[in-house]
């Protein structure tokens, strides 16, 4: 990849992660991601957690 090129795939096997600013920002947008997805899930599973609990 040549500096100055756009990214044409977000996917992590497609970043030049040797250019520090992609490094940082995608790093940043994957933890960030990851978190989101982390809360959403035990969300979901308190949810469904809660369901059982007053199906009685």
């Amino acid at each position: 990849m040549i500096h100055g090129e756009t990214v044409h795939s977000p996917l992590p096997m497609d970043l030049p992660w040797w250019m520090p600013d992609h490094f940082v920002f995608f790093g940043v947008l994957y933890v960030v991601i990851g978190v989101i997805g982390l809360g959403l899930f035990i969300t979901v599973m308190q949810s469904i957690r809660d369901a059982k609990k007053a199906d009685h």
